[in-house]
């Protein structure tokens, strides 16, 4: 079930809201914790297992920590997180990496060694970066202990955020899961929010999804250039505003739900450095490597060589966590090496040119890691690479290229504009100036558009098949 369904707006999320707020609050944790079982069960009913074993291994595992470390037996504390981390690591590595481990070995001794087959359970990349970082914030004292296993449950279950995140840290949502205050005012947030993440997934998203599916579906080999970069642009927009939109939808229920999650994006195709895009990109991932991976390995404090060093452990998992293929552990050191050579030098260099210039420096070597982030075959990666820059021999521009240029112009244009905070520089203006001092003009106002997206999106929901979602896979 995935948010930017009939299924789940109309039937599921208004049968939990109407049973979450009708029951008292001593019970609500509960009640999201059942839900949410169910809403993974909906897909993956066998899987449900999975889950609950992460979710027992780790509240177990914070009781033992917290009870090593008050008898002062820290040595025991580091063990327990160590296999809180070996155990959660050992499931997410047999399910998402065993069939890869095979083929590799397969094709390493030509052996025919028949692979499980095993479905990836949906989200267990998010869950089980959240269940650990339980673990290791106990440990390090930054969280207090979860005694009620219901409220741990439901920490890690919350199916707001479950399936695609932000990755939420412990830490950062402890005192909430006993603390919070649901109030009108979250509520009105969390249905904007919520519908303008269910915007950007529906209506722009899966409109240039359609663009990417047909172009990558040709002969690459014969792409010219100006066609192969619209796919990739195609590409680029539909992750984009498909894993942006998941992530407002998801704080916006949140918000629903008297929760606070922190951002996930900030406009990250704004960036003139790629330093600064994973600044803005991802950032539940970024932040939880670098609390819980770069800065425990030594992060800047070692030395230079020493940094690049835990740069490339780094962003060889960044990879790896996004799928088994080699294209992802290519394209995380791809971008690994990139920010190594922005922190030694590049990036001096950069900060003396024209913004326009940086700019277009960024978003060259996005669509390039995007090439390689999208192609499971390493080798049609690098063919249509050759297409981007001409390589292929088919020339700039066909027939097909002005046609697909053409009647898709507005959409682009659209997608260029929602991608900057254009938008809500612009309303935030008429918000505070025009519209200042007519507070129920700038209620209704919203609430008209809020209406009309909601509508579209549902009439589109009714009438397409093509409803993909990109981050179900990582």
């Amino acid at each position: 079930m995935v948010f930017s369904s009939l299924l789940f707006l109309f039937r599921f999320l208004p049968i939990v809201l109407i049973l979450y707020f009708i029951s008292p609050k001593i019970l609500r944790n509960g009640i999201l914790f059942i839900v949410s079982l169910v809403f993974y069960a909906w897909g993956e009913p066998v899987y449900i297992t999975i889950m609950l074993f992460s979710t027992l291994v780790d509240y177990i595992h914070g009781i033992l920590i917290d009870k090593a470390k008050s008898s002062g037996k820290i040595k025991r504390a580091k063990i327990l997180v160590a296999s809180s981390a070996i155990i959660n690591l050992s499931l997410l590595c047999f399910f998402k990496y065993t069939d890869f481990f095979i083929n590799t070995f397969n094709s390493i001794t030509g052996l025919a060694v028949p692979l499980l087959n095993l479905p990836l359970p949906i989200g267990i990349s998010f869950y089980t970066f959240q269940t650990m970082s339980y673990s290791i914030d106990i440990y390090r004292g930054t969280a207090k202990l979860q005694k009620n296993i219901i409220n741990f449950g439901a920490y890690v279950t919350l199916f707001p955020q479950l399936i695609a995140g932000p990755i939420v840290q412990y830490n950062t949502i402890a005192d909430q899961l006993t603390n919070r205050q649901e109030t009108f005012d979250k509520f009105s947030y969390g249905i904007q929010r919520f519908i303008t993440g269910l915007g950007k997934k529906v209506l722009l998203a899966n409109n240039i999804g359609l663009i990417w599916s047909e172009i990558s579906s040709q002969d690459i080999s014969s792409l010219p250039v100006l066609t192969a970069w619209i796919g990739i642009t195609a590409f680029a927009f539909q992750i984009y505003f498909d894993f942006s939109g998941y992530s407002d939808m998801a704080i916006g229920l949140g918000s629903m739900f008297g929760f606070k999650f922190l951002e996930n994006f900030n406009y990250p195709y704004m960036s003139k450095s790629i330093t600064e895009f994973w600044r803005r990109w991802h950032i539940s991932l970024s932040s939880w490597f670098r609390d819980y991976l770069y800065i425990p390995l030594g992060g800047n404090r070692k030395g230079l060589s020493r940094q690049i060093f835990n740069i490339i452990i780094v962003w060889a998992a960044t990879g790896i966590w996004h799928g088994a293929g080699f294209n992802f552990l290519v394209w995380g050191l791809y971008f690994g090496f990139i920010l190594i050579l922005e922190k030694s030098f590049l990036l001096n260099l950069l900060n003396k040119l024209p913004k326009i210039i940086r700019h277009i420096y960024t978003i060259l070597i996005v669509w390039i890691g995007w090439v390689i982030f999208a192609f499971d075959n390493f080798n049609n990666g690098i063919i249509y690479l050759k297409a981007m820059f001409g390589l292929n021999h088919a020339g700039i521009l066909d027939n097909g290229s002005i046609y697909y240029l053409y009647t898709n112009i507005i959409l682009l244009i659209v997608l260029i504009i929602g991608c900057t905070d254009i938008p809500k520089r612009c309303f935030n203006r008429i918000s505070t100036v025009i519209l200042a001092k007519q507070q129920v003009l700038q209620t209704i106002l919203q609430c008209v558009f809020i209406i009309v997206i909601f509508t579209v999106c549902t009439a589109y929901l009714v009438d397409s098949s093509y409803n993909p979602f990109l981050y179900f896979r990582f």
